[in-house]
């Protein structure tokens, strides 16, 4: 049995194509280009390897991202925006210190930047779907969609984490 590494294209006999995007003690973490993302054991032997690519010990979100996009991208024709972090905030961490003195707590800022990009796009998924509905009426599409404005302008503190001026939050613009 060999250890598969993240990128690894798997075929299962009931989930179909795949791409290994984690590694945990005992589980893969797949994602299915149909069924989405599942855990699969690390001894699980029913499925075709379709390419394996060897284990290394860590891989950040963002190396994992752009080998997931380039993968499915080569499959099912996806178009998948790789959104890159700032250089400057590679391998940092994200200290929250309670005021009441209690334990502090550290998030990579990787994977706080990656809940923040996947917040961005549900952002815009929501606003899609708003946009499309057949049952809102125009000014209701408005409204709501004047409050999705008003989230990407809550947004905006994170622009900093961002690569490239493009991927940033924008809310409303003062015009007065």
């Amino acid at each position: 049995m060999q250890l598969l590494g993240i990128g690894s294209r798997v075929k299962h006999p009931a989930y179909n194509d795949g791409v290994v995007i984690r590694l945990h003690i005992a589980a893969y973490e797949v994602c299915f280009t149909q069924m989405g993302i599942k855990m699969v054991p690390k001894d699980y032997e029913n499925w075709q390897v379709i390419e394996a690519i060897p284990a290394e010990e860590a891989v950040s979100f963002t190396e994992a991202e752009l080998g997931l996009a380039r993968i499915l991208k080569s499959w099912a024709g996806m178009s998948l925006e790789v959104v890159p972090m700032g250089d400057k905030w590679n391998k940092g961490m994200l200290t929250m210190k309670p005021s009441d003195g209690s334990q502090s707590k550290e998030v990579p800022i990787e994977t706080f930047f990656h809940k923040i990009v996947m917040m961005r796009d549900r952002l815009r998924v929501l606003e899609q779907q708003i946009n499309a509905h057949k049952v809102l009426t125009d000014e209701d599409k408005v409204n709501l969609q004047q409050y999705i404005t008003r989230c990407y302008g809550s947004m905006t503190t994170f622009n900093v984490l961002f690569k490239n001026r493009e991927h940033y939050f924008v809310g409303e613009s003062s015009k007065d």
